[in-house]
């Protein structure tokens, strides 16, 4: 097996979230250009992937969904077959419904998440996926009245429902993996060791993305090292440093990290430490060259990508 075979490279469709890559003014535009002219809106998004020189394709929340790719060419075997005729590969989904569901402990609420999840899976096993990333719900203000600590038994909550879930999806063939959204219970170190030590390993997998670990004000490098054997995707992004401890979490949280994220070796991901350990832990699979939003994705990424082979590469090897 060649380097190129143990790690591959995707983009997360959030990159294509900026409303200086669509020529309009803003986000709302760009949903509403989406629905106006959708196959113009996935084509030009498909076509920026293949340009950009990564092979791999993360589907996030709309406009950019399944569901939305789906109605846009037909079929999941039509949209399939764009991504193959552009040399693409669907490495992977993320699912965004437990940090939305509110109190997603109500039965019903499961049940609903529950449905939806199991559906994405179908769709991910027929697109030749087998990666399902979540986000974990979000924490609360620092300060804020009442006061929810997220101790022991508020994590075991969550953990067991994410056990039940990550068995439900292995049996359609899919994987679970959390992602360390910052500003969640699964992002700052004592948060992720927590869920990895209440969630089983079998059922439950992680995603590390270096820039969210970083803005939460931990080191990536020595948090995946803990957990290298659940790692099974990652997403790799940079950061200038830790937001402030007392950031509102409200619904305004994700624009708010924007300011905080940056170009790859920008930052202060230490990027030949994060590759040998990669390399010393046999870390294999997709890594995901994410950017929140960028006006230029296509050079950004491609820049990423550049970097990747000229400076990481050789280390990995």
């Amino acid at each position: 097996m060649t380097t190129g075979d143990r790690l591959r490279f995707g983009v997360d469709l959030v990159t294509f979230f900026h409303p200086g890559f669509w020529a309009v003014e803003t986000y709302d535009a760009i949903i509403d250009y989406a629905r106006a002219e959708p196959r113009a809106f996935w084509d030009k998004i498909l076509d920026s992937v293949q340009a950009s020189g990564v092979t791999g394709v993360e589907l996030t929340f709309s406009p950019f969904n399944w569901q939305d790719a789906v109605r846009t060419y037909g079929s999941v075997e039509a949209f399939a077959a764009e991504l193959s005729r552009r040399g693409l590969t669907l490495c992977s989904g993320f699912f965004a419904e437990l940090e939305a569901a509110g109190d997603f402990t109500n039965a019903e609420a499961q049940a609903a998440i529950i449905a939806k999840a199991e559906k994405y899976a179908d769709f991910l096993r027929a697109c030749g996926s087998d990666i399902l990333v979540i986000g974990a719900p979000l924490r609360q203000t620092l300060g804020a009245q009442p006061v929810a600590f997220h101790d022991f038994d508020r994590a075991k909550v969550i953990a067991d429902f994410l056990n039940r879930l990550g068995a439900l999806l292995h049996a359609r063939g899919v994987r679970l993996a959390v992602h360390t959204e910052a500003h969640s219970i699964f992002a700052a170190a004592r948060d992720v060791d927590l869920m990895m030590l209440l969630t089983d390993p079998a059922y439950v997998h992680m995603c590390p993305d270096t820039a969210h670990i970083v803005v939460a004000g931990s080191d990536p490098v020595q948090l995946v090292d803990r957990h290298h054997e659940r790692v099974i995707i990652a997403h790799w992004k940079d950061a200038i440093g830790p937001m402030p401890a007392d950031t509102p979490i409200d619904e305004q949280i994700h624009e708010r990290h924007h300011p905080y994220f940056c170009g790859l070796g920008l930052g202060r991901v230490d990027w030949p430490a994060w590759v040998r350990l990669l390399r010393d832990r046999r870390i294999e699979g997709w890594a995901i060259l994410e950017l929140d939003a960028a006006p230029d994705p296509v050079r950004d990424i491609a820049n990423g990508l550049t970097l990747v082979r000229q400076a990481l590469l050789p280390i990995y090897r």
